[in-house]
């Protein structure tokens, strides 16, 4: 599968496909952190060193393909431009870290894109596995297969009394961090969310923006992730992470009902106002972009808005980000170009809307 397949195709198979509770979860990503044994970790390694951790993955892809997914694709980060590593960043097939500060990192993923291995970040290995909805177990039983498979050929740093071992102390045990991309704009809107972000905490649970640690919950999409990877099972993670969502999902959708019988008229107003900004702007950034979509992807779920994929909320919040932007420009973008170059996109998405349902 080609470098350009990958950067010029903006929607995954987690943004088109519809999964359990996909009014609400986007996505559920596991991800294993792992590291070979008797190889110095990334942030202490060797340029050889690294050079040595992609040729035992290379070995091991040679040996026999994981079944399930068949070949994967090797792309080396030193080989990508900075704008198509932020592509791929913002489709989230790699880390921030990855794409902006790894050195002789590279990126293994598959053609429908649901598993990416991400070798070299912060520690040698890390499995990412990303399924639209809630799907978490079914997440975890891919990551585990292919650690499994992995791990055949390769010996792992681990530890029996600790478990694995990775660069980061957070992530020492089982190496796993859960999450699950979720749309709130029920429980913002009636600001609820300040008092839950504290709750979650409070149970080894961290709350996040669209792109993890340090980002912003842009369009009112956060990530629910586990923050404890010492001392519990992966099973019991996920099962933890699992529970609390479900909570979240249920209070969203209370909230929504609430709205729609406390301020109907005024969220059917907003919704529509949204949808009008973004059918008719010739200039929109990107936050009020990702305002008006969240409000949009809402009226469709409530029903104020018809004939329209539910999904234009995923694909348009990839392909309005400054990455692919620039990447269908062909070059590089001035903030207030973007911002032109955003909203002509946006009006095009949604014509190719309305032809389809008057079609």
């Amino acid at each position: 599968m080609s470098l350009e397949r990958f950067i010029n195709q903006a929607v995954s198979s987690w943004m088109s496909a519809e999964g359990p509770d996909s009014d609400i979860v986007l996505s559920s990503r596991i991800r294993l952190a792992r590291n070979i044994k008797q190889v110095n970790f990334p942030t202490i390694f060797s340029h050889d060193e690294a050079k040595r951790v992609i040729e035992i993955i290379k070995a091991r892809m040679e040996k026999s393909t994981f079944d399930t997914y068949g070949d994967f694709s090797l792309l080396q980060m030193d080989d990508l431009q900075p704008l198509q590593k932020r592509v791929l960043m913002e489709k989230h097939l790699i880390s921030p870290h990855l794409a902006e500060n790894a050195s002789h990192g590279a990126c293994l993923l598959t053609e429908n894109e649901e598993v990416s291995i991400m070798l070299n970040e912060e520690d040698h290995i890390r499995i990412q596995c990303l399924f639209p909805g809630f799907q978490l177990s079914e997440a975890l039983e891919v990551a585990n297969q292919i650690d499994d498979w992995l791990e055949t050929e390769i010996d792992y740093a681990y530890d029996e009394q600790v478990g694995y071992l990775t660069s980061c102390p957070t992530n020492v045990g089982t190496g796993l961090r859960a999450s699950v991309m979720m749309h709130l704009p029920g429980l913002v809107l009636t600001h609820q969310m300040n008092r839950i972000i504290p709750a979650i905490n409070q149970l080894g649970l961290v709350v996040r923006g669209i792109y993890g640690e340090g980002s912003e919950a842009l369009g009112n999409i956060f990530q629910v992730s586990n923050q404890i990877t010492l001392g519990k099972s992966e099973e019991d993670i996920a099962e933890d992470l699992k529970s609390v969502v479900e909570q979240l999902i249920s209070q969203e959708r209370s909230a929504r009902e609430a709205l729609a019988k406390t301020s109907n008229i005024q969220l059917e107003d907003r919704v529509f106002r949204s949808y009008g900004i973004l059918s008719n702007s010739r200039i929109i950034e990107s936050k009020e972009a990702a305002r008006c979509l969240s409000d949009v992807r809402l009226g469709i779920d409530m029903d104020y808005i018809q004939g329209i994929s539910k999904n234009i909320l995923n694909e348009l919040m990839v392909l309005t980000q400054p990455g692919f932007l620039q990447q269908y420009a062909g070059g590089p973008l001035r903030p207030f170009e973007r911002d032109i170059r955003r909203a002509s996109l946006i009006r095009e998405r949604l014509k190719m809307e309305d032809q389809e349902l008057g079609g």
